[in-house]
C-alpha cells in the first residue's frame, strides 16, 4: 500500500503545542501529520516533574503526559512521523516539506511548533566541553555526576528546579545567579533554603571554564559588584539561562520574526504567510509554559480549520 504523503495539516514538532494542534485538527476531520525527530514531549521532558499543569493534584511525569498527548492525537487519526524536517517551502501551494531522510510531503496548512532550545552561556570553551561536563539538561545528565560537585547557572524555575533535583544525587551543588533576587516561583525559593548541601552565589557569573584531561574540572565565578573571582572545582556545569527559538528552518522564508527571532503572531497563531500558523514557545509572547503551549495549539488548530474552510 502506497504511503500517503499529502495531508490537510502538517505539524512540525511534538511538544505540547504541536500535539494539541494535531489533536484538534484530527478531531475536526482534517488529515494530519506530525513530525519530530525524537519522541513526543519537546522541551517539556527536560524537567523531572511537572507541577504547574492543571488537572494533576500531585503533579505529573512530563514523559507520561507527552506520550498520553501523542496517543490521544493518534487515536483521532493524526499520523506521527519520527523524522526531522530539513527543508520547507512555505510559499508554494500546497506547502512542501522534506525530511532529513529525503522523504517529501505536502500539506495545505503548516503549523510551526518547533519550540525553543536552551540558551548557551557564551563562555569560552563552552562548546568544546559540552557533553564533557557542560550540560543544558540536569534531569538528562545529572545521573552521570552522582556523588560529585555540580554548578547550576540561572535564576528562574528551571535553574532552581535543577538545583533541587541535583541536591538529591550530588554531594555538593552551587547555584550561580547574576542578580540579587530570583525569578523563580516561591515553591522553589522556599525549598532552596532547606538544602544543606547547596551554596548560593548571587550577583555572580561564571566566566571561565577549566578542564583536566578534556573534561570539566572547575569554573571561574566572578562577583559582578566587587569584581572578585575565585576558581570553583566541579565535575559538572548545568546552564539554565533561558531559551532561544528553534527557527533555523525558517531562514530564507518571508515569515516575520521579532528581534529575538520568535515568530510574530497573535492569539490565532496566524503568521505573515497565509496558511502558516505557529504555536507554543516559537511564538512571540510573554509567557512560555506547557499550559500556554496547549492553548496556542488549540487556537492555531482552530484558525487552520477556519482557513481551510474558507479556501
Amino acid at each position: 500500500m502506497e504511503k500517503n504523503t499529502h495531508f490537510n495539516v502538517a505539524v512540525i514538532g511534538q511538544g505540547p503545542a504541536g500535539l494539541t494542534s494535531a489533536l484538534y485538527t484530527a478531531r475536526s476531520g482534517l488529515s494530519t501529520v506530525v513530525f519530530e525527530r525524537m519522541g513526543p514531549g519537546g522541551q517539556m521532558t527536560e524537567t523531572e516533574h511537572l507541577d504547574n499543569y492543571p488537572g494533576f493534584a500531585e503533579g505529573v511525569s512530563p514523559f507520561d503526559l507527552a506520550f498520553a498527548m501523542s496517543a490521544q492525537a493518534n487515536r483521532f487519526g493524526a499520523v506521527s512521523v519520527n523524522e526531522e524536517i530539513s527543508s520547507l517551502d512555505l510559499a508554494s501551494s500546497p506547502k512542501k516539506l522534506v525530511t532529513a531522510f529525503g522523504n517529501e510531503y505536502t500539506a495545505d496548512v503548516v503549523i510551526l511548533a518547533m519550540g525553543a532550545e536552551p540558551r548557551a552561556l557564551g563562555v569560552n570553551r563552552e562548546g568544546e566541553l559540552a557533553g564533557k561536563g557542560v550540560s543544558y539538561c540536569a534531569t538528562c545528565d545529572g545521573g552521570f555526576f552522582r556523588g560529585k560537585t555540580a554548578v547550576v547557572v540561572g535564576g528562574g524555575n528551571t535553574a532552581l528546579g535543577d538545583v533541587l533535583y541535583l541536591s538529591r544525587i550530588c554531594s555538593e551543588v552551587h547555584l550561580v545567579h547574576r542578580r540579587e533576587g530570583f525569578r523563580a516561583d516561591a515553591v522553589y525559593t522556599d525549598a532552596l533554603a532547606d538544602l544543606a548541601n547547596v551554596t548560593v552565589h548571587v550577583n555572580s557569573v561564571v566566566d571561565g571554564l577549566h578542564d583536566e584531561d578534556g573534561k570539566l574540572s572547575a569554573v571561574t565565578v566572578r562577583n559582578v559588584k566587587t569584581g572578585n573571582s575565585f576558581e570553583l572545582p566541579t565535575s559538572a556545569l548545568f546552564v539554565a539561562v533561558g531559551t532561544q527559538p528553534k527557527n533555523a528552518l525558517l531562514e530564507g522564508s518571508d515569515i516575520e520574526l521579532d528581534a529575538a527571532g520568535y515568530v510574530v503572531a497573535g492569539e490565532s497563531g496566524a503568521t505573515s504567510i497565509p496558511g502558516v500558523f505557529v504555536a507554543g514557545d516559537l511564538r512571540t509572547k510573554a509567557l512560555r509554559q506547557v499550559s500556554t503551549a496547549v492553548g496556542d495549539g488549540a487556537n492555531a488548530a482552530n484558525a487552520a480549520f477556519e482557513f481551510l474552510s474558507l479556501s
